[in-house]
């Protein structure tokens, strides 16, 4: 029955004084620069119903849209604008103030993470009822206590690799209950903090120094794929942005969602780009996700707790060096190229596979008014599509 469901820096010479009113003015730059289009929005199937085998929204309909192209030119310019000022005189000044500002993380950064990823468990436990997320139920108990377990491994360093192993195991077994194309959303994220737990105890220095790598490729990635929903299925957000009008800071509903899914999607991106354009890409998600538990409350700050941890991290990274096409990021004109790459091989991904899983006949077949999205009910919202209610296709006269 198918189911829906060795920190690495450039060498430092002498320290040259830095204006703290210039990092404060830097930053504010990068806030506005990127608040506008995304302001606090949770993860939708927390809070909305949907239907995950809904046709997806054509490509085309969203490359028509001139708020995508707005979004996407606006990105490139503060990218390309923050890697000139990195590449001037204020770029390490910028860098060093940073570094003065979260040293103290820094110092201990492994410790705090297992810290924050431990406590993300306890409080996956203490929610109870859900395989690593909130939106991924499960009636269970012994799940639950499988994550106390994962959180007891943690906070010791021989059984690290134990916990990061039952992540992975823990995603397998929502396969049980989920559709392989739900589970894609928790993928990355899920292998980025195995890999890391496997690291971080291991004495191999060469495996080991990839370890924070590992986290932000694997919530990069994670921000990527789940930021196409906002193109795919705009309609899920309708129920959100209705209950929470203030959520668009007055914009039109669908302005704000293309680009806030443009937001999201490339700030994702700017954390695999060079080291200034990732900590501002980081400083500024950590702003909006934080901004996100006012409106959404408890299970938003436990569902996002575990991105927001990873996020400080990576604000906190004080390494120069860009081990990915370092030869490629280094020039501005790629910014361009590189955002419309990764939009292209994420789209055919995340499209290609739900036809592969889902097929095209329903969509072929349907109006584009007849299209499906919702479920009737929000406690099983990877139930089958309904016979009546918000997620029923209109009667056929």
């Amino acid at each position: 029955m198918t189911r829906y469901a060795s920190r690495l820096s450039s060498p430092i010479g002498a320290p040259e004084p830095l204006s703290l009113r210039a990092i404060r003015l830097i930053l504010l730059v990068a806030g506005l620069a990127m608040f506008p289009f995304e302001p606090a929005v949770a993860h939708v199937k927390w809070f909305a119903p949907y239907i995950i085998d809904a046709p997806p929204q054509p490509v085309t309909t969203v490359i028509a849209d001139i708020w995508f192209w707005i979004g996407i030119a606006l990105v490139v310019i503060f990218f390309a604008g923050t890697r000139l000022i990195e590449i001037s005189t204020w770029g390490e000044k910028i860098h060093r103030g940073l570094d003065r500002a979260t040293a103290f993380l820094w110092n201990r950064l492994d410790d705090y993470v297992r810290v924050t990823v431990g406590a993300f468990f306890v409080a996956i436990f203490s929610v109870g009822g859900v395989y690593l997320t909130p939106d991924l139920k499960t009636p269970s108990e012994w799940v639950s206590w499988l994550q106390l377990l994962i959180a007891g491994c943690i906070f010791f360093r021989p059984t690290m690799p134990l916990a990061g192993i039952g992540i992975i195991a823990l995603w397998l077994l929502a396969l049980r209950d989920y559709d392989l194309f739900h589970l894609f959303d928790y993928l990355a994220l899920g292998v980025g903090v195995a890999a890391y737990l496997i690291m971080e105890p291991s004495k191999n220095e060469a495996l080991r120094s990839h370890r924070f790598e590992a986290l932000r490729w694997g919530l990069a990635i994670a921000l990527m794929w789940s930021s196409l929903e906002k193109f795919a299925y705009p309609e899920w957000f309708y129920p959100l942005v209705e209950e929470k009008p203030f959520l668009t800071f007055g914009m039109p509903r669908d302005v704000f969602i293309p680009m806030a899914g443009v937001a999201e999607f490339t700030m994702g991106f700017g954390l695999l780009w060079t080291p200034l354009v990732r900590r501002l890409s980081a400083i500024a998600l950590l702003v909006i996700f934080t901004a996100a538990v006012w409106p959404f409350g408890r299970i938003d700050l436990i569902g996002h707790g575990l991105i927001m941890a990873i996020l400080v991290a990576v604000a906190c990274d004080q390494c120069r060096k860009t081990r990915m096409l370092p030869s490629l990021k280094i020039h501005i004109a790629a910014i361009p190229g590189g955002v419309a790459t990764a939009l292209l091989v994420f789209a055919t991904a995340y499209w290609g596979l739900h036809l592969t899983f889902y097929g095209s006949e329903y969509s072929l077949q349907a109006a584009p008014d007849e299209r499906a999205t919702h479920s009737y009910n929000p406690d099983h919202p990877h139930g089958p599509r309904a016979d009546e209610g918000i997620g029923a296709p209109p009667t056929k006269q």
